[in-house]
């Protein structure tokens, strides 16, 4: 390898984009192919970055397995930064074991680090964990380190584990440190912010107030009722009950808890449940029977009883019933959620992280951008979603910048 393509990498490694095509802008060899590729994905030219890598892996000869499983680890990573969830993940996989039988085991590290990520944005964290308890983050560079960190914390917040979170926070801060690239350090510094933001709403007897991630965490822990809206759940202590695939009886069991310790009427549940503005004797008789199957399913929670006006909840053991609810209700939030990342996503993305039909992700999505809440770019399969920038601001267009370094 020339002099001239090792000072690329090495401008490329230190986060100097434009140092390094200085020395291969003009260059159509396989190494600068693929340096050129890395160069214009931190730049944020994603559609010419995968054309640079895909000629790079071609341009390899068959006896240079180890360079092209790394072009097909870089153009994952463009294919992550770039919400394209169905890139063959088995393609990266293949790279991986062929990047640690040649002994590049930074390289494969950093391919798990990218199947790690890429798990939790679709929400498999068992799979995650298990691929996480398989990486050896030793040999990994600082920036490598970082990103390590950024999916350990990953999984300890979404499994309400705090204090871990921050300590993985703290590491992949000081591993960005040594690693001396800006965009890294953002990365790491927004990713830190989230766990001091407030993460749900906590309803109980008439008030809300609002709860950062700590706060939910000992509330969980705390032992008193909580009818979770966030994951349409019941739980106290160690006891959960799903009411998931219920959503009839989830909307019964809110209204009780937010009523709590007082009843809730049945005009209240029957508009709550059934969505039902003049109940009849049809209405009435099928809310018996919603109250009787919900009874049965909390009964080593609680009890429901009946009281002349309608149904009062009362969790057993004499602990106190709140509800936890997200921090903003508005309708198709789990999308809002995915797309507040600042990331541009296509549907069929966006379907694959929330489990559903593109269908139906489209249906939301027209609903979303009719009022303005998400706006469209590109046409046809280049079509791609996001939130709309703020009005004032220079948009991206006109401060380019790299993207952040895995």
């Amino acid at each position: 390898m020339d002099s001239l393509i090792v000072a690329a990498a090495q401008a490329l490694a230190a986060g100097d984009v434009l140092g390094a095509l200085k020395r291969v802008a003009l260059r159509d060899d396989a190494p600068a192919l693929a340096l050129r590729g890395i160069a214009m994905a931190q730049l944020g030219d994603l559609v010419r970055a995968k054309a640079l890598l895909k000629g790079a892996a071609r341009a390899f000869g068959p006896r240079e397995a180890v360079a092209r499983a790394r072009c097909v680890v870089a153009e994952a990573e463009i294919a992550l930064v770039s919400r394209d969830l169905g890139w063959p993940e088995r393609a990266l996989e293949t790279a991986r074991i062929a990047l640690e039988k040649h002994g590049d085991r930074i390289n494969a590290g950093h391919a798990r680090n990218l199947q790690i990520r890429r798990l939790l944005l679709i929400g498999h964290l068992d799979e995650a964990e298990r691929l996480l308890a398989k990486l050896d983050p030793s040999p990994l560079p600082p920036a490598a380190r970082a990103s390590h960190e950024l999916a350990v914390a990953g999984i300890a917040i979404r499994r309400l584990r705090i204090e871990p979170a921050r300590a993985a926070l703290a590491r992949a801060a000081e591993a960005a440190g040594k690693a001396g690239i800006p965009a890294l350090a953002i990365e790491v510094r927004d990713a830190a912010r989230v766990l001091d933001e407030p993460a749900a709403r906590l309803v109980a007897r008439g008030s809300e107030k609002p709860l950062s991630l700590d706060e939910v965490e000992a509330l969980l822990s705390s032992g008193v009722l909580v009818v979770d809206a966030c994951r349409n759940v019941v739980r106290s202590g160690g006891e959960t009950v799903s009411l998931a695939s219920r959503p009839v009886l989830f909307a019964l069991v809110r209204a009780l808890a937010e009523a709590a310790p007082a009843d809730a009427p049945r005009a209240l549940l029957l508009h709550r449940a059934f969505r039902a503005r003049h109940a009849d004797e049809s209405h009435r008789a099928r809310l018996r029977v919603e109250i009787g199957r919900l009874r049965a399913a909390l009964e080593p929670l609680a009890e429901i009883s009946a009281t002349p006006e309608g149904f009062a909840l009362t969790p057993r053991g004499k602990r106190d019933v709140v509800v936890l609810a997200p921090p903003v209700e508005v309708e198709n939030a789990p999308l809002l959620a995915l797309l507040s990342d600042g990331e541009s996503w296509s549907s069929s993305a966006l379907s694959i992280a929330l489990s559903t039909s593109p269908r139906t992700v489209q249906r939301a999505l027209d609903a979303l951008a009719a009022v303005g809440m998400v706006q469209s770019v590109g046409n046809g399969r280049a079509c791609r979603w996001m939130m709309p920038p703020v009005v004032g601001f220079p948009t991206t267009l006109l401060l380019p910048g790299p993207l952040p370094s895995d």
